[in-house]
């Protein structure tokens, strides 16, 4: 039975050929390295440089790796709550959207959270009783305070603005004010003034005036140019026709 010592004896042996077959081995392979870069024109400095170079990159793309992961999400599908960062390619769901704004984050944030949130969020501005009438149905005079679901009057119309209360009061006072002014037009132009009027017109030859009001007389309705017959200002002609 062999002893303890040449068991530890053929234990070194062992380690010291498994040094010289590694040595063997790593000397062949940098005898194939050099001749590599002897071939391709490979310097030291090449290597080197070539090592440092990998080292940063690594150390950039793990701060990049980082910073990605620290992108909260810009956009998101209301339907299925996919987002996206904004950076890089865009997803499908986004990419031919005409407007990116109606998926952002904060635009669909109130979509996206759940009941409590959005409980919790509205706490602060809710008003509770009864609300004051926003939006009126023209037709039926049903009104709407902008709570709760739309009636059906107003579910599907595309233009809100046009059922607000506030902005039909604003067309009623419009619509008055244009009336009144209509009104009161209507009422300055309403006839001439009673009375003996002077006259306007004078006949050269026979002295004859006419005032304007009425039918013409024979010598004045078939002229061509009346203003020949005008009384001027320094006229003494003041009767009337």
């Amino acid at each position: 039975m062999p002893t303890l010592e040449a068991i530890e004896i053929k234990i070194k042996r062992l380690q010291e050929q498994a040094e010289a077959i590694r040595v063997k081995e790593a000397s062949a392979t940098l005898d194939r390295i050099v001749e590599l870069m002897r071939d391709n024109g490979i310097t030291i400095a090449d290597v080197e440089a070539h090592l440092g170079g990998a080292k940063r990159r690594g150390r950039v793309g793990k701060k990049a790796t980082a910073s990605t992961a620290a992108v909260a999400p810009k956009y998101v599908n209301p339907k299925t709550g996919a987002t996206w960062s904004g950076r890089g390619r865009a997803p499908a769901w986004i990419a031919n959207a005409k407007n990116r704004d109606r998926f952002l984050v904060d635009g669909n944030a109130e979509s996206l959270a759940t009941p409590e949130v959005r409980k919790a969020k509205r706490g602060g501005n809710y008003v509770r009783g009864q609300q004051p009438a926003k939006y009126r149905d023209p037709e039926s005079g049903a009104t709407w305070s902008g709570r709760g679901r739309a009636p059906a009057w107003l579910a599907n119309a595309k233009d809100r603005a046009k059922f607000e209360i506030a902005a039909a009061n604003g067309r009623a006072k419009v619509t008055s004010t244009r009336a009144g002014k209509k009104t009161s037009t209507a009422a300055k132009r309403k006839g001439p003034p009673k009375g003996k009027q002077a006259a306007k017109y004078l006949n050269p030859e026979t002295g004859a005036t006419w005032s304007g009001r009425g039918p013409a007389p024979a010598w004045l309705a078939a002229a061509s140019d009346r203003s020949e017959f005008l009384i001027r200002p320094n006229g003494a002609h003041k009767a009337t026709a």
